[in-house]
């Protein structure tokens, strides 16, 4: 029997926005644009009618824009998969970065600088088609199943007695070793994953952290930002030539893939505009490898929700060296794609849960040492 196809409903206030995703998705294999519409409330009036498995959004819209769009998604819990539609600004990338964080699975930079309609569809098709297809599988077409937003941490309250890593270590059958280093990868959900793990960790982890997120030039600074905000350790964009100090988390740059070189007790980012690898810029891959190659046994890696196979390959560089590789767990990855590939290929030694990922990182960090987990309050804005 063939398979439904996957019912999208494009929601954007620009009719040429509209017309040009719709052509762009027209004739894919297994898509079927059920409609086109011009707002947030629109789309809600017609969502029982309608029955789509995937919204494209747009963020600025009139009558309902796509924030308030994604709060009453969440009241009415209807969490289907939502793609946003950014610009490639910094305004842009915060607007974009606060959707994932109420709620929506993923984004596409509208093109800019296209030549031809005929151009900008095919860079749409390109990067479009690949996650509304990676999305739908992780929801199967049989239900609601997409990541909710994403809660803000919160600090433990004074007084409160915090657990053992090594009671956690127990509970979760972790074998703990000492680690010098962690890598992580990240695509599809992962601001919010990541939201989920770095302001848990403390101020003591002593160990240089290293995170590959698929986003573009931007993109990734205003997420380290955010990060930053909300976490006990330093967060920062990488930049070339940065010595990797301890309890510092250096993000790659998009458009950079960013690599190790040097010793553990002198290692450094060089940041290069080498060719795409998995069609990413920046990919886990090299990060992977390089890290492998300086730390060994003494490098934990860690591959998050995502599309495709990114990290693959890298996880592999670093089992032959000795170091240790884990994967988020299907349930809670926005998208199961490359953990699964990693498992698949047989590399990872623990698929873990997104709730269990940080207490993971201070066991091994730690080595089975007492420590007191508490995030950071998250910032206000005067």
């Amino acid at each position: 029997m063939k398979p439904s196809a996957i019912r999208v409903l494009i929601v954007d206030d620009s009719v040429v926005v509209r017309q040009v995703i719709s052509d762009a998705l027209k004739n894919q294999e297994g898509i079927e644009v059920v409609a086109a519409v011009s707002n947030g409330r629109a789309a809600l009036e017609r969502l029982d009618e309608l029955k789509p498995d995937l919204l494209t959004l747009d963020l600025e819209m009139p009558e309902m824009d796509g924030l308030t769009l994604l709060a009453e998604l969440a009241k009415r819990r209807t969490r289907l998969p939502v793609i946003v539609f950014s610009t490639l600004t910094e305004h842009g990338a915060k607007a974009t970065l606060e959707a994932l964080a109420r709620g929506a699975s993923d984004y596409v930079c509208k093109p800019s600088g296209q030549r031809s309609v005929s151009a900008t569809m095919e860079k749409i098709r390109t990067e479009l088609v690949p996650k509304i297809h990676g999305l739908a599988k992780r929801r199967g077409l049989s239900g609601p199943l997409v990541q909710a937003p994403a809660a803000s941490p919160s600090p433990g309250k004074p007084g409160a007695a915090q657990p053992k890593p090594g009671a956690a270590a127990r509970n979760l059958g972790l074998a703990v070793s000492r680690v010098d280093a962690v890598v992580i990868g990240v695509s599809t959900g992962g601001p919010s994953a990541l939201a989920d793990v770095i302001p848990h960790l403390p101020r003591e982890v002593s160990v240089p952290i290293l995170i590959v997120q698929h986003m573009p030039p931007v993109f990734t600074q205003v997420l380290a930002q955010r990060l930053a905000g909300i976490s006990l350790l330093k967060v920062k964009e990488a930049a070339n030539h940065d010595r990797l100090e301890p309890g510092v988390v250096y993000i790659a740059p998009g458009d950079y893939h960013m690599r190790i070189h040097g010793s553990p007790r002198d290692a450094r980012i060089a940041l290069d505009q080498s060719p795409p690898e998995n069609g990413c810029r920046p990919a886990i891959d090299p990060l992977f490898q390089s890290a492998a190659q300086i730390y060994g046994k003494g490098l934990l890696a860690i591959v998050l929700t995502g599309v495709g196979h990114d990290g693959t390959k890298g996880a592999g560089h670093v089992r032959r060296a000795a170091g240790t590789v884990w994967v988020q767990d299907e349930t809670t990855s926005v998208a199961w794609g490359m953990p699964s590939s990693i498992v698949e290929a047989g590399h990872a030694q623990r698929v873990l849960p997104l709730s269990q990922i940080s207490r993971g990182i201070v066991e091994a960090v730690f080595s089975g040492q007492t420590v007191s987990v508490r995030p950071k309050a998250p910032h206000k804005s005067s």
